[in-house]
């Protein structure tokens, strides 16, 4: 190969990315050093490892709020993630920050979400109430440090500090008594705007809220009033898509025209800066409210409706089941969760376990252990 021909990341970031980003060669690497790579940065090395691990795969069988009983239109954990990356890496881009980094943080948020989403893991911290409870974010931490076996020489995936220190502030929001780097910042902006959408995007679809009702909300009537400007005829379903699109459009948009003035005014000129700052990404104004008031609607009528109810409380009902199951026999625990328990306790290995599930292969490890 010639190197000759390769623009190095290094290259790169040097003259696409702003001063206050996070700048590949000033990670603070990896707890296994590794040779660095010839054409692709730590923070690309980290997104590839998440990709090609086997707990990213498993979060297409992980539901995000709707189960597959209600059809197959909804989202999972993983298509969940995938939007949260893409609206990231388009925050990232026009804010001229690690686009890379941005990637890699978006797609290992929730790798390590249970199965049933946050019924799950509500009822997993129920179960290890006494043993220091259960954290998706954490167990994600647990999940890259020791559980995925990618590597003969190092347990989990050997990602870079950046990243595990990402993820750590999404656990304890002041971590070290710093802001977290823009590009988590970022990642959460997205998180937050993705799962309002396209949660709400579901509940329609799934006819568990009406049109009507959704309207009455200012965020609606605030993209009500941007696509009639367009004065364009849509049937129902055109509505819907055009109603959801709009929605994170005008956030990305919200969040871009005040944190990119704010940043090209800052006078920050490295990550030093940020993190020694308050400031956090986020909408702002009317929009802000809007939003804060849309969640509420989420929790009182999606969240809370009824059917979910049902089928959380029977999920919580299976997976403490499961887990008091292979509490009192752990030999059917797969052979490197019964060591384990030397290391970290019983309890904690036999919850290891089952947050690593798809939903799928707790109803089959239920029926068959259970019954």
């Amino acid at each position: 190969m010639d190197n000759q021909a390769l623009q190095t990341s290094a290259e790169r970031e040097r003259a696409v990315l702003a001063r206050y980003a996070m700048f590949s060669n000033l990670s603070e690497g990896r707890r296994y050093q590794e040779p660095a790579h010839p054409y692709r940065s730590p923070f690309q090395r980290d997104r590839d490892r998440i990709v090609h691990s086997a707990a990213y795969r498993r979060l297409s069988g992980k539901m995000q709020v709707f189960t597959g009983d209600m059809g197959d239109y909804h989202r999972t954990r993983l298509t969940h993630t995938q939007e949260v990356a893409s609206i990231a890496r388009t925050m990232g881009r026009a804010l001229r920050i690690n686009e890379d980094l941005v990637e890699a943080l978006a797609l290992f948020h929730d790798i390590g979400h249970p199965p049933f989403g946050h019924a799950g893991e509500d009822a997993l911290a129920e179960c290890l109430a006494d043993d220091g409870g259960f954290s998706h974010n954490q167990y994600a931490l647990t999940i890259a440090e020791e559980l995925e076996t990618r590597h003969q020489s190092f347990p989990g995936l050997n990602l870079t500090r950046e990243v595990l220190a990402g993820q750590a502030s999404r656990v304890h929001k002041d971590v070290d008594g710093m802001c977290p780097l823009l590009e988590a910042q970022v990642v959460e902006a997205a998180d937050s705007m993705t799962y309002d959408a396209h949660d709400l995007d579901d509940a329609l679809q799934l006819g568990l809220v009406m049109l009507e009702e959704v309207q009455q909300q200012e965020m609606i009537r605030i993209c009500v009033e941007m696509i009639e400007q367009q004065g364009v005829d849509l049937g129902p379903n055109q509505y819907r898509r055009a109603l959801i699109h709009t929605m994170l459009d005008c956030q990305v948009t919200n969040v871009l025209e005040n944190a990119g003035p704010f940043l090209a005014q800052s006078g920050w000129t490295s990550i030093s800066d940020v993190r020694q700052s308050d400031y956090r990404i986020g909408t702002v104004g009317q929009l802000s409210d809007a939003k804060k008031e849309m969640e509420v609607f989420l929790y009182e009528r999606v969240y809370r409706h009824p059917e979910l109810i049902k089928t959380r409380e029977r999920a919580q009902d299976q997976i403490h089941t499961l887990f008091d199951t292979f509490v009192a026999n752990p030999d059917p625990l797969p052979k490197r969760f019964k060591k384990r328990i030397e290391l970290i306790g019983l309890r904690r290995s036999v919850g290891d376990y089952i947050a690593g599930m798809t939903d799928r292969f707790f109803e089959q490890q239920f029926l068959g252990f259970v019954g």
